[in-house]
């Protein structure tokens, strides 16, 4: 009889990934209409908090957030950490300040149009998770989303800049 030593670290890890990203939709099917209202502000603090653990990743592996394009880069890793390897995505400079994050496939996106949850209701979810997580790691950076594959576009196309500062008067008071 096989024993859990005897299971690839890939197949436990793809396995893990695809209920991770199956979770969400699960959750709201079975609690949406209980909870009513108050259920898409209780899950976006879930994802919100979520961004911690993007953080303790990052640091474990101690993956780089200098600047746009390492946050970019360490940020897909996580994604792919959490989600799994059929989470495919690149990262492009496109200034010394900025940089976009393709995605090409999102286990997340796949999951909702699998089990007919809300594909705005996904967006909510990683928003909540990406503008959360790009903060944190660089509070210099900020995160927006250009095109989302769970709304409809071909690719996810997330853009990481270096954050507005807050204007200030004259004599340097905001």
């Amino acid at each position: 009889m096989p024993d859990l030593k005897s299971i690839p670290d890939e197949v436990k890890w793809r396995l893990a990934a695809k209920l991770a990203a199956l979770l969400p939709a699960l959750y709201e099917r079975a609690y949406r209409d209980v909870v009513g209202e108050v259920y898409d502000e209780i899950e976006q603090e879930i994802w919100m908090e979520l961004s911690r653990m993007a953080l303790d990743i990052i640091r474990d592996l101690s993956l780089p957030k200098g600047n746009a394009s390492e946050i970019g880069s360490s940020l897909r890793i996580v994604m792919a950490v959490l989600f799994g390897p059929d989470y495919k995505s690149e990262t492009l400079e496109i200034s010394n300040g900025g940089a976009v994050i393709l995605i090409k496939q999102c286990p997340l996106a796949d999951s909702s149009y699998d089990t007919g949850a809300g594909e705005t209701r996904t967006f909510r979810r990683c928003m909540a998770l990406t503008l959360t997580t790009v903060p944190f790691l660089n509070k210099d950076y900020s995160a927006r989303f250009v095109r989302t594959l769970c709304t409809g576009d071909r690719q996810c196309e997330i853009k990481i800049e270096e954050a507005q500062q807050p204007h200030t008067h004259e004599n340097g008071k905001k």
